[in-house]
């Protein structure tokens, strides 16, 4: 059994960093705020069925709501365990340094491009979530972001965060190897 007073002050955390009020989330979930503020405050466990149109008001499915899919507090992955991919005929590499369980709210990756490599294609669809947001950092070399048909130049210690469920890519357009991070968390969008 879940405490309420743990379940509520998730539901506030969750609504107040999508900057919503409690009759916006109200209307976005068909529950009263009156209800709402009862679960935030703790002062009532909320049913399976209340706590599902809550976490679809969040844009949330309800197992990541009540973090039933997440297994500890810690999760260690060590380096032996790391999932790796990419395309050689791209020249891109990749491996993810966190946990693929699911619930994760968040997948950290590094990103290696050879000269002249690319993480995708113009024409590939989006790969991550609707509302996921990204986050990538340059450690080395320059790279090209292509997002929703614009170019964005960077070079090591840039920083970009862009709406990863629109087409993207990376490209090195350089002679040089490029290497660099990218972190995509799950979440509404900002716009």
């Amino acid at each position: 059994m879940l405490d309420p007073a743990v379940i509520g002050a998730r539901v506030k955390a969750l609504r107040e960093s999508s900057s919503l009020s409690l009759r916006e989330l109200a209307l976005r979930s068909g529950v009263s705020a009156p209800m709402l503020s009862q679960v935030e405050r703790g002062d009532t466990s909320p049913t399976l069925t209340v706590a599902a149109k809550i976490a679809a008001g969040l844009d949330l499915r309800l197992s990541q709501l009540l973090r039933l899919d997440e297994g500890g507090a810690v999760t260690v992955v060590r380096a032996s365990e790391r999932q790796r991919g990419g395309s050689k005929k791209r020249g891109h590499s990749f491996e993810v340094l966190t946990s693929s369980q699911p619930g994760q709210r968040a997948e950290l990756s590094r990103h290696t491009l050879a000269a002249g490599g690319a993480t995708g294609a113009v024409d590939d669809p989006p790969m991550h979530e609707p509302g996921s947001r990204e986050t990538a950092l340059v450690e080395k070399g320059s790279i090209v972001l292509v997002c929703d048909g614009q170019r964005y130049e960077l070079s090591d210690g840039d920083c970009v965060i862009f709406d990863a469920d629109l087409p993207h890519h990376f490209e090195n357009p350089t002679k040089q190897e490029a290497a660099f991070l990218a972190v995509v968390s799950a979440g509404l969008r900002r716009s």
